[in-house]
């Protein structure tokens, strides 16, 4: 605009509050004519605060509020340093824990299997969890200067730091180097063996975010990546992988990603279309669910057959079984046109996982008491 009227009347008898907005280019003006029935101080700043927010909106200086990302505990902290928290993605643990779930699995089936004492996998756990806090914020960073300008086209990433200029691409590679330098930390606290294997997924962290502009299948490179712990977890209790069990697991927390990752892309798949983003949601489109229940099948059988071939008991298969009804629930409950939903569906697939391990750790646990009895 480059004329903006703004008129304000209170009167002291009906209290109404009058303006007028008009614009030159237009030759447009809005009326609004409100009344007050109580005399209030505050309801008068209050409704005053509404006009200039609708005049702030009409001269483009305030966003939509769908564009506003919700108060979180990070905005209780230190300006300066709320768009690198951000960028990590760290007010949105489920991303943590779905990288995490997977090494859980590892550690605890390893330890099941040698029969290790129960500080070995509270020692990698833990460290596998400090890891997955690092290296998924790591991933979110990388992804995020990928696709700085696709971010802004779309409606729930156009807010993010890189996307909104928060920060530069420039300091998002000096944080970049901070998180690498503590994942790195984290990885050479296990033997040579794990080093190695750890540092080779990092080829599939850089080139993911790439592979959506050139596949459909963006999915299955993440579900290479955020399963590694799979094959990581093992060795690093063990000394070396045990390829037999490890593979299957392996494979099963693929068909998993996809399934999760599958319902997550169906949140942005207008704007994907818009953008050129390819994903399995857009792939599949109205065969998803007959698609993701034939996974979340393909992914609970495979990793019940590590099960088996690592001689799990009982308590195992529970777990399995209770992920089993959870990927079910959430595969034929959600609704795939709507954003709220798919996003609960993808917090939901979360628990699989959870459940997987519970009944891991059962099973280890009922082990070693009957090992110490």
């Amino acid at each position: 605009m480059t004329m903006l009227g703004l008129r304000l009347h209170l009167s002291h008898g009906a209290q109404a509050l009058r303006y007028r907005l008009s614009s030159t280019p237009s030759r447009r003006s809005l009326h609004i004519i409100r009344h007050y029935a109580r005399p209030h101080a505050q309801q008068t700043l209050t409704l005053g605060q509404g006009v200039l927010n609708l005049v702030a909106r009409r001269s483009g200086t305030l966003s939509n509020a769908s564009t506003v990302a919700p108060t979180t505990w990070v905005d209780r902290l230190p300006q300066p340093i709320r768009p690198y928290l951000y960028l990590t993605r760290i007010d949105k643990p489920i991303g943590t824990l779905l990288l995490f779930y997977p090494c859980t699995w590892s550690i605890t089936m390893a330890s099941y299997a040698l029969e290790a004492p129960w500080t070995t996998p509270l020692a990698y756990i833990s460290l596998f969890g400090l890891g997955a806090l690092v290296m998924r914020g790591a991933g979110c960073t990388i992804n995020d200067m990928w696709d700085r300008n696709l971010d802004k086209g779309v409606e729930r990433t156009k807010t993010r730091p890189l996307a909104a200029g928060h920060i530069t691409p420039t300091q998002a590679f000096a944080f970049l180097g901070l998180q690498l330098t503590a994942g790195l930390g984290v990885l050479t606290q296990l033997n040579w063996y794990s080093i190695l294997l750890g540092a080779s997924s990092l080829s599939l962290v850089t080139i993911y975010p790439f592979m959506k502009r050139v596949t459909h299948w963006p999915q299955a490179v993440l579900g290479l990546a955020f399963n590694w712990g799979a094959l990581l977890g093992w060795s690093a209790v063990a000394g070396v992988t045990d390829w037999s069990v490890c593979l299957p697991l392996y494979a099963g927390g693929i068909c998993w990603t996809l399934v999760y990752d599958t319902v997550y892309a169906h949140q942005d798949k207008t704007d994907d279309v818009k953008m050129g983003i390819r994903s399995t949601a857009l792939l599949f489109s109205d065969k998803t669910r007959p698609i993701l229940t034939a996974l979340s099948a393909s992914s609970m059988s495979l990793i019940t057959y590590a099960g088996y071939l690592n001689g799990q008991g009982a308590l195992f298969y529970g777990g399995v079984a209770l992920a089993s009804a959870q990927l079910a629930r959430v595969v034929f409950h959600t609704d795939f046109d709507d954003r709220p939903s798919c996003w609960k569906g993808f917090v939901g697939c979360g628990w699989s996982g959870f459940w997987i391990w519970m009944g891991g750790l059962a099973d280890y646990a009922v082990l070693i008491y009957s090992a110490s009895g």
